[in-house]
């Protein structure tokens, strides 16, 4: 009986090799070729799974039957080399958004995500660094349940040994091991499947950190970061294990965590993002850099990345404000080529404030971030972190080599931080509109407070054809609003983003007045 499989969920073929290697990851390749009726190719590589076991894992773009052929460097492997089989695919409407829409992909205009039918996804994801290593599947189901209630769409984490784990998982083992010559540990990974199917069961998106890289401080764990110590070859064939291995679910890749990828450094990561990604299919792909670091001189003629990234970081000084308002985030998105700009990384809930340690950010100040990058650049998402849930810390110390962040609250207790609690407001916002035709448009505000007052900055974003405006007002009671750029008939509403709460807003001549103290959006669109 020919095998039957629905579009757009995964497709296993599972091989026993009739030869022993030392070290599979080194000595041997596989690869499988896909193709539909309609004559679509595609080219996937296998990794091994441990003892005899391989594996080559598909999510089949189209319904229809599909054949396949596998090719192994050793071709006296009967095992693994010459296999030939067909199986049918078929459409379903049922199941996640990813089973429903496929998987995620940039826009033709290259500003936000798209699935790839068409339909608009809004990024807005949670920082889980360390989770899937450290949950038990029970706790990271309870995690899941809580981000989905709250409105993430996805969930940012790292499945290799790292600076804050540098003992790999719960139970100490390591997801690979050595250094000029690397061996990978499949139970470490086979765990992490299981991470990675509840997320994308539970219609979260899972962003992956291929390669931590970070190389500050004089932290002894940080020798374990593999895309700071690994050779070029070895980081290498470590990403495309992963990618191999995860590639048919619903992801995203950040090649590198936490590094400074510009000047002499850009040259090794341009060469390990092309010999990974160059001329293969791949989910979208970015680099998370150090905090206030901006990368995309060194990357625009790179193919191999689709948007970028960047971090807001952990300063809440008026220079780091400035940055984010006035600086790169707010004038990449004019120049070409044109990619989803993301704050990866913007100021942890309750972590500690660098540029004054007795002060911890709080859920105002997280939140003015989050707006402000939603909407300095074309709305494509954002991201949040809370101090605790980030490090999946028990709340008795700050996570390892982080002793400047903080004691967080313990994993579960951080997951309910107020910030956390009104993404709830946020995701039911955009949820509402049309965010994906929002361009940033300083001009709207036709006086700007934050040109005295960085804290004061009233951002603001609107759609070309004037049907649709956003403005963040984070402490000011007036704002002066140019409505000749907007629609004759727009209509305007007061949202908190605190509580959900909505008002009518109505203006005298140009300015509209909030409904009290506090942070507020002003909603203006066109009345239907």
């Amino acid at each position: 009986m020919t095998n039957m499989i629905k579009r757009w969920s995964i497709f296993e073929i599972a091989m026993t090799s009739t030869s022993v290697y030392d070290n599979p990851l080194q000595d041997v390749s596989l690869m499988a070729t896909f193709v539909s009726e309609q004559g679509v190719v595609r080219c996937l590589d296998g990794f091994w799974d441990g003892g005899d076991q391989w594996r080559v894992r598909f999510s089949p773009p189209s319904a229809g039957r599909w054949r396949y052929s596998t090719e192994c460097s050793d071709p006296r492997n009967v095992g693994l080399h010459g296999l030939t089989d067909t199986f049918m695919c078929v459409e379903s409407a049922a199941g996640s958004r990813f089973e429903q829409h496929g998987p995620i992909q940039v826009e033709a205009g290259g500003c936000h995500f798209v699935h790839v039918d068409g339909t608009p996804y809004f990024y807005l994801a949670d920082t889980a660094w360390n989770g899937p290593l450290f949950s038990t599947d029970e706790e990271w189901q309870h995690y899941l349940d809580v981000r989905v209630q709250q409105g993430f769409t996805a969930v940012q984490w790292v499945p290799t040994q790292w600076i804050t784990a540098p003992h790999g998982d719960l139970e100490a083992r390591l997801p690979f091991e050595g250094h000029e010559r690397i061996t990978i540990n499949p139970a470490v990974f086979q765990r992490l499947d299981n991470k990675l199917t509840q997320l994308n069961q539970a219609g979260m998106l899972g962003a992956v950190v291929l390669l931590w890289a970070a190389d500050w401080g004089d932290y002894e764990v940080m020798r374990v970061n593999p895309g700071l110590t690994l050779p070029e070859d070895q980081a290498v064939l470590l990403a495309r294990y992963m990618v191999a291995r995860w590639g048919a679910y619903a992801v995203l890749w950040l090649l590198a965590g936490d590094a400074e990828y510009r000047g002499a450094r850009a040259g090794r990561w341009q060469r390990i993002g092309q010999s990974v990604f160059g001329g293969r299919e791949h989910a979208p792909v970015a680099l998370h850099p150090n905090g206030m670091s901006w990368h995309a001189d060194e990357f625009r003629s790179e193919t191999w990345l689709d948007f970028t990234g960047y971090q807001g970081c952990h300063f809440g000084d008026d220079n780091a404000l400035t940055w984010a308002v006035f600086g790169p985030p707010a004038t990449e998105w004019l120049r070409e080529p044109h990619r989803p700009i993301i704050n990866l990384e913007p100021p942890y809930e309750h972590h500690l404030d660098l540029s004054n340690p007795e002060h911890r950010f709080s859920d105002d100040e997280v939140r003015r971030a989050i707006y402000w990058s939603l909407l300095v650049s074309p709305t494509a998402g954002v991201t949040y972190g809370g101090h605790g849930v980030w490090g999946w810390d028990d709340g008795t110390q700050p996570p390892t080599a982080h002793p400047t962040s903080g004691v967080p609250l313990a994993w579960r207790d951080a997951l309910r931080m107020p910030a956390a609690e009104q993404i709830f407001h946020l995701s039911n916002l955009f949820n509402s509109i049309s965010w994906w035709t929002l361009k940033p448009d300083a001009t709207l505000v036709k006086r700007q407070p934050g040109d005295e007052n960085i804290r004061r900055y009233v951002a603001a974003s609107r759609s070309q054809s004037g049907d649709l405006a956003l403005v963040y007002i984070p402490q000011d009671t007036r704002v002066a609003i140019d409505l000749s750029q907007l629609l004759p008939h727009v209509s305007g509403e007061w949202l908190n983003p605190r509580t959900g709460e909505a008002n009518a807003a109505a203006s005298i001549g140009d300015e509209f007045e909030t409904p009290g103290a506090g942070d507020w959006i002003l909603l203006l669109k066109a009345s239907r």
